[in-house]
């Protein structure tokens, strides 16, 4: 999800609560904060060598001990209006860092709109090679990729 439907959710809406779901459908617990709202930009150079740039909009969550606390929708958009200067481009996606046994970032897959509450389901972020042509890295073989199985390298001996 970028910044631009993300704001747009959470516009349309405002009164209800805003609530996190964990890519193994457990929750946020409720009473988490939004402590931060970054502009995250990363220039990195892949494995095969060539320069490239990421960038992302990072809510940080954080759980305190204040069990009655509870963020609603139009709270959290007033968050986000706050960072609009240094977050010009909409277009990019959003993220959710949480800690639970360790800090962990998370993609926005998609959302629920409840009764009383509008609730994010997270994803994992997953690495990846960038330049598997360039690196040598051969396409993924299965079943319902038969083309793949004709030119891999591997004969289905087993050998490698």
């Amino acid at each position: 999800m970028n910044l631009r439907e993300f704001k747009s959710l959470l516009a349309s809406q405002g009164g209800k609560h805003f609530r996190l779901r964990l890519p193994d459908g457990s929750p946020v617990p409720v009473s988490f904060h939004v402590t931060e709202v970054g502009h995250v930009k990363k220039t990195f150079i892949d494995c095969g060598g060539t320069l490239r740039s990421a960038e992302a909009c990072q809510l940080q969550v954080w759980v305190g001990e204040d069990v009655d606390h509870r963020i609603e929708a139009k709270k959290a958009a007033a968050i986000l209006e706050k960072a609009k200067t240094f977050l010009p481009d909409e277009s990019i996606p959003v993220e959710i860092e949480y800690e639970d046994r360790v800090i962990s970032q998370y993609t926005i897959e998609g959302h629920e709109v409840r009764e009383h509450a509008v609730v994010l389901v997270l994803g994992h972020k997953h690495t990846d090679c960038l330049a598997k042509e360039r690196c040598g890295v051969p396409e993924p073989v299965n079943a319902g990729n038969a083309r793949a199985a004709q030119t891999s390298c591997c004969s289905g001996s087993g050998c490698c």
